[in-house]
């Protein structure tokens, strides 16, 4: 057992969950059946419980994911063996789980297996006789480990209305009995559209946290890139709006180490040291980014990647060319506009013309009332207001913003905010 003085068994089981959570729900139902989906979610979390009953008083074991997947096989076995129709199965079904139980927990993390299977779990959520909602809701939480409120928090709806999305999707799998294959390549497109999307919300998440103590969450934005990764070398997945889609990520995670300070506090881009940014991410943004060039076709995904290169690869702030970003955002609009990305386009406005076209530009968007629930608008009319020296109506919308602001370290920063405009 390991030394539980040196990490917290909370910790361990909280990044064990994300990280392997997907991959042992994959490889159990591989083994069950889609059918059994809510029995493979209800042990894999029952197996996480006992693990923070016991850690503490025994220590974390040696291979913890090896450890919850067989105490996740022990606890479905048993609720099988406790079902009736168990015991009319075929001598062949009873061979399979002799087999099942004797295997060891490691053979079922073998890195070829767990990527078979999570990919084949993440079609299965995209089934084309599942709704959008409940594909998109049933994946984050399935494949991305995402909580019922970070998916609410997502989908800018309430907690109940995602639990009801998945208990609806995984009683139409259990219904329409999805085969745990990945499909033919006549049916991927009709898939890919929903996969992007999940793992695009999936990577913001953790960009910028949406509940919780920590502003930016690495394990999910490194398990985003890592599953968009699985799609883009699948020969039959691998399209040009993945590959953007991957760059995107790239740059984006390129900046995470450089976000907040030593102490935590929320650096903004032009504050940030770039000598912390990861060479390396950026070198693979700008493959991606090269790839994504093939074809015809542009996606949001290859816009959203270009105005984050701009970004990634300019020399300094000062050197940064907002004419080229706010080109692209004008761009982006005409194909997939949104009240987000009009809001973000008016910060480029801001910087090539001045605050006071920034503020026509968020008075310009139509849909303000989702925004207005936001924190983030307000901090950005506060920027804008208090460059025009209209200090009182700046300190008006930070505190609006620090009022609606979900996160210490963004209630933080406007603070300073607040406490920099009253000296």
């Amino acid at each position: 057992m390991s030394d539980i003085g040196e990490r917290s068994p909370s910790l361990v089981t909280d990044d064990l969950f994300r990280h392997e959570g997907a991959r042992i729900i994959a490889a159990l139902t591989a083994q069950l059946g889609t059918h059994r989906l809510q029995l493979v979610e209800d042990v894999v979390q029952e197996a996480l419980v006992r693990a923070l009953q016991t850690w503490p008083y025994r220590g974390i074991p040696d291979n913890p994911a090896a450890w919850l997947t067989q105490a996740a096989k022990n606890l479905a076995l048993d609720v099988l063996r406790r079902e009736q129709r168990w015991q009319e199965k075929t001598q062949d079904i009873t061979a399979e789980q002799e087999r099942w139980l004797s295997s060891p927990a490691e053979d079922d993390m073998e890195a070829h297996s767990i990527t078979d299977d999570t990919l084949r779990m993440l079609f299965v959520c995209f089934h084309p006789q599942l709704s959008a909602e409940a594909q998109l809701a049933l994946a984050l939480r399935v494949v991305c480990g995402m909580s019922p409120a970070e998916i609410a928090a997502a989908f800018l709806t309430s907690e109940a209305a995602i639990a009801k999305r998945l208990v609806r999707a995984r009683q139409r799998i259990r219904e329409l009995a999805l085969p745990f294959a990945v499909p033919d390549v006549s049916e991927l497109p009709s898939r890919l559209d929903g996969m992007l999307g999940a793992l695009y919300l999936l990577f913001n998440e953790g960009y910028k946290a949406s509940a919780g103590d920590r502003l930016v969450r690495q394990d999910l934005c490194h398990e985003a890139i890592r599953m968009t990764e699985l799609l883009a070398a699948h020969p039959a997945a691998s399209q040009p709006r993945i590959h953007a889609l991957l760059a995107l990520m790239c740059f984006n995670a390129s900046r995470l180490t450089a976000r907040t300070d030593d102490a935590g506090n929320l650096l903004r881009l032009h504050e940030q040291n770039r000598g912390l940014w990861d060479a390396i991410l950026i070198q693979h943004g700008t493959q991606h980014l090269a790839l994504a060039a093939r074809g015809d076709i542009i996606s949001p995904y290859h816009l959203e990647a270009a105005i984050a290169a701009s970004h990634s690869l300019a020399a300094d702030d000062a050197n940064t060319d907002w004419s080229r970003i706010l080109q692209l955002y004008d761009q982006l609009i005409t194909l997939a506009a949104s009240p987000v990305t009009e809001m973000n386009r008016a910060v480029a406005v801001g910087r090539v013309h001045g605050p006071q076209q920034g503020l026509a530009a968020l008075d310009a968007i139509k849909d303000r009332t989702t925004l207005e629930a936001w924190h983030l608008y307000h901090a950005i009319r506060a920027t804008f207001t208090a460059q025009l020296g209209r200090t009182a109506e700046a300190l008006t919308h930070f505190k609006q913003a620090g009022d609606l602001a979900q996160l210490p370290a963004e209630r933080d920063f406007i603070a300073r905010r607040v406490e920099e405009l009253s000296k």
